[in-house]
């Protein structure tokens, strides 16, 4: 699935391409996405200017005068910009025509979302999708203070707790994992017994692992593409994710990987405590 970082590529991508250029067409193929499409974008954004190009968790908010395009990528999606103007293959579904190409939607498992918020109902962060979620690690306000606060009391392991979304956005199944290892933390252990000073080192992690998907594109361990059509490579980068059974980069212990609620955890037993 698209994480913080793939998403963040998508957005400056698109805003290097669309920001300020006025919408002259919609086109929907599959209007049953996750939720439906409406049925009125065709008549709403052609004539309006790209005004904002933001991001809030693993949203894509585009903002026109009237309103908000919120989008999400899915399990699979991608959004490219194409100035070439390509015949739509079999699974993209939606496209925002411009003067000078398309930003076109692919989802082969059907999982995204495009869904408009009118200006009129209140501010976007209001939107039931957006109301809950976290804070952004890269924003002010996220800090190892803040995770050690709300994870009083709770039992739940802290790979968990990162991927709840409730107490920082946007840290996928890779990243904690990554995050993890970087500030010496076991995936399993219970959110609400680690201290503040190990929640600052974590914060920090998170931080900087994410800084650095962002600027090697993304991960693409599949089918994730930038807005370019080009995939990243935060996965030739990667301490722990993956790399069951090989030495671990810091102390030279092996690698685990075990499965929690589903998802692959990968940690080095040696270091991380």
């Amino acid at each position: 699935m698209p994480e913080l970082p793939e998403v963040e590529t998508v957005r400056r991508g698109l805003e290097a391409a669309i920001l300020g250029r006025r919408v002259r067409g919609v086109v929907t193929r599959a209007p049953a996405l996750r939720w439906p499409i409406p049925r009125d974008l065709d008549r709403i954004l052609p004539g309006r200017e790209v005004v904002s190009l933001d991001r809030r968790g693993k949203y894509l908010l585009l903002g026109f005068e009237p309103g908000t395009l919120i989008l999400h990528l899915g399990m699979s999606g991608n959004l490219v910009f194409r100035a070439d103007r390509p015949p739509a293959g079999r699974h993209d579904h939606v496209d925002l025509v411009f003067d000078h190409g398309l930003a076109r939607l692919n989802d082969p498992r059907r999982f995204g979302a495009v869904l408009w918020h009118e200006r009129g109902a209140g501010p976007v962060e209001a939107h039931p999708l957006l109301a809950g979620l976290g804070v952004e690690p890269l924003a002010e306000g996220f800090d190892g203070a803040h995770l050690h606060r709300v994870s009083r009391g709770r039992r739940v392991s802290v790979k968990q707790f990162l991927l709840a979304g409730e107490a920082v956005v946007g840290v996928g199944n890779i990243y904690a994992s990554e995050s993890l290892h970087r500030a010496g933390i076991r995936p399993t252990r219970a959110a609400g017994a680690i201290g503040v000073a190990r929640y600052e080192r974590l914060a920090a992690a998170i931080r900087e692992t994410l800084a650095e998907a962002i600027e090697m594109g993304g991960t693409t361990l599949r089918d994730f593409a930038g807005p370019d059509g080009v995939g990243g490579y935060f996965q030739l980068a990667c301490r722990v994710y993956g790399r069951e059974g090989l030495a671990c980069g810091r102390c030279g212990g092996t690698i685990r990987r075990i499965v929690q609620q589903q998802r692959a955890s990968y940690f080095c037993p040696d270091c991380q405590r």
